[in-house]
């Protein structure tokens, strides 16, 4: 039996139908990836089912007593609140009751009201909440919050955007949803924070609906492809993997019959104007035929077209692009960059990896002059032109239109020595001529960032800098990017959390290693997840942080654990006391910038036996925590 379904959905905006009669049924246990261009219509339809918007006609059906959870784009979150009052408030009328109680306990607690009236208060709302099991979800929503690395009681207007889609996506996890729709689940989140995304999904057994354009978060989850084109669903068992082999044949084999079609088309068309003798019964059968071959034509959708994408690389720069010399920058007491020394030349092309917060667009500021260092030396090449590609669409004034945003005080753009006007230049990214005097605030995300695309490559440069280019593209855009890029004669600064982007596109990788220190690599980001995976294979970067010290939980009796296994629960304190104490030893030795002059090579090693002590101090809490709940 199915846990919910969709029939005949009907929805349009304008006079373009976005879904026309579609049908959907996901089943309990499978993983469905919702893929398609944007603007085909996958986010509406995504809400419609989960009962935030309504279609033009069909029927949405979920089973009795299902769970949903649901994550929109931009999921709405009260700014006012704490983290923990917003995921809570995930859970319904059960989340009005435990703020009613909590309510209520904090007035028992307060000297002069009247506890007997207070008391049977309590009494009533802990009996309904005990009736709808509210005690576990209250726990569950606490175990969550944990394993999203959020504090419970930070504000959530403070908080920045990768923070706020953990806090989304804690909140759809903690009432322990039977299905989970997800719109673009890993925009704003790091690499690391996407890798446990995936493994909590995949572990977790959970029906899942979602949108992605981060192919290999798709390849990884998905155990079915539909695909929403020109407002029909096609259905593709399988990964992402199978599912390209199995549409590149679907549209070889329409490509041929459309043609067929229209060859036929042509020759009645020709018949008929020779004249038609209409007693005839095989010309009246022509005549009748030929109508039902144009309204068929007529109503034919074609597929979408590509953005055209061309980049001028511009008069090539000096060989030396960049040369930093034992740069290091703080903000306040916290190390940025740390004793960094690298050489960029011309054609490099670089990707930046690391956490959200790790400092990577301050590197790139630093690198690119737009800021000093505290200590060191960078040095820049000659004859550099840099386009930034900025990841909050800064340089796109909201007020603007599309033709003011690309050539501002002109009608024309020189691409490649070329002279083209400015709306046909649009053109090549999928806007329409009548959008051309459209406001910038009317786009959505992605048609925000292909714009921002055609503002950076109408003019030319030898030095690229993009910053998160890949959030709300659609799949085919990026992979026309990526091979614009691969092409391109020009030194690249990417950063981005799509791994299969990063490792199509670089050549060369500069990885956060925490506190401060970058490590070069040579190779994607493949290669350096490989190094990685070597140095640490317990490492698991976005675990949230548990009590260091202290005593461990206390156990019932009978936890079932071996003699051996209870040792180890029991030395387990001690040892991440001394790793801690090692760890805020060499901390503090390596905030003294004299080590780096007087010893670099021990400087180095020092640093990388800090990262491996947080690899050990990460793999002994997830230990404490298996052997722990074994204990429950």
């Amino acid at each position: 039996m199915p846990l919910l379904s969709v029939t005949g959905a009907h929805l349009a905006f304008g006079h373009v139908p976005l879904l026309d009669g579609v049908s959907l049924q996901l089943e309990a246990g499978e993983r469905v990836a919702l893929i398609g261009r944007n603007g085909t219509g996958k986010s509406s339809l995504l809400a419609a089912i989960a009962g935030q918007s309504h279609l033009d006609d069909g029927e949405v059906w979920r089973a009795p007593g299902v769970r949903l959870g649901y994550v929109p784009q931009e999921p709405p979150l009260p700014e006012d609140g704490t983290v923990f009052a917003a995921v809570v408030a995930g859970m319904g009328e059960v989340s009005r009751l435990l703020a009613e109680y909590h309510e209520v306990s904090r007035r028992l607690a307060e000297p002069g009201n009247s506890h007997r009236e207070l008391m049977e208060l309590l009494e009533v709302l802990q009996h309904e909440l005990e009736a709808r099991g509210a005690w576990s979800w209250e726990s569950q929503a606490e175990r969550v919050i944990s394993r999203f690395s959020l504090d419970p009681d930070a504000r959530v207007g403070s908080l920045s955007g990768g923070q706020k889609k953990r806090v989304a996506l804690a909140r759809a996890l903690a009432v322990a949803p039977d299905v989970l729709l997800l719109d673009e689940p890993t925009n704003h989140l790091d690499i690391g924070a996407i890798e446990w995304l995936e493994d909590l999904l995949v572990e977790s057994g959970t029906a899942l609906l979602f949108i992605t354009h981060d192919r290999r978060f798709l390849d990884r989850l998905a155990t079915r492809v539909v695909e929403l084109d020109r407002g029909r669903l096609g259905d593709f068992p399988g990964n992402y993997a199978a599912y390209q082999r199995r549409k590149e044949q679907l549209l070889n084999d329409e490509a041929q019959a459309a043609a067929r079609f229209d060859k036929l088309l042509r020759e009645e068309e020709v018949w008929i104007r020779k004249g038609v003798e209409a007693r005839r019964t095989r010309a009246q059968f022509r005549v009748q035929r030929l109508d039902r071959l144009r309204a068929e034509r007529a109503a034919r959708r074609e597929r979408l077209g590509k953005v055209s994408l061309q980049l001028d690389a511009g008069e090539k720069s000096g060989q030396l692009v960049a040369e930093l010399q034992h740069v290091s920058k703080s903000f306040g007491n916290t190390p940025v960059v740390r004793d960094l020394g690298i050489r960029i030349l011309r054609g490099d092309r670089i990707g930046v990896i690391g956490p959200n917060g790790a400092g990577k667009t301050t590197l790139l500021r630093l690198i690119l002059g737009e800021i000093a260092p505290d200590s060191g030396s960078v040095r820049r090449g000659t004859r550099l032109e840099v386009a930034y590609f900025d990841q909050f669409r800064a340089q796109l004034d909201p007020e603007a239109t599309l033709a003011e945003i690309i050539s501002p005080g002109s009608e024309y753009v020189d691409i490649l020595g070329q002279r083209k006007h400015v709306i046909g230049y649009l053109g090549d990214f999928l806007f329409a001529p009548e959008r051309a005097r459209s406001p910038v605030k009317s786009l959505s995300g992605g048609e925000r960032n292909r714009l921002l695309l055609a503002r950076l490559f109408a003019r030319p440069a030898n030095v690229l800098v993009l910053d998160e280019p890949t959030n709300d593209l659609d799949i085919e855009t990026l992979e026309l990017l990526e091979q614009l890029l691969q092409d391109y004669d020009g030194t690249i600064f990417l950063v981005s959390h799509d791994r299969l982007f990063l490792d199509n596109v670089v050549t060369q990788t500069i990885a956060a290693e925490g506190n401060g220190v970058w490590r070069e690599f040579a190779g994607g980001y493949s290669d350096w997840a490989e190094w990685r995976a070597k140095q640490a294979p317990a490492r698991a970067e976005t675990t949230p942080p548990k009590p260091r010290s202290g005593k461990p939980p206390a156990k019932p009796e009978g936890n079932g654990l071996s003699w051996k296994e209870r040792r180890e629960l029991e030395g387990l304190p001690n040892r991440i006391g001394e790793l801690e104490a090692e760890q805020a030893a060499l901390a503090g030795e390596l905030e003294n910038p004299s080590l780096y002059a007087r010893d670099p090579d021990g400087a180095r090693a020092k640093a990388a036996r800090l990262a491996a002590i947080d690899d050990e101090l990460t793999a002994l809490l997830e230990r404490w925590e298996a052997l722990e709940c074994r204990t429950a």
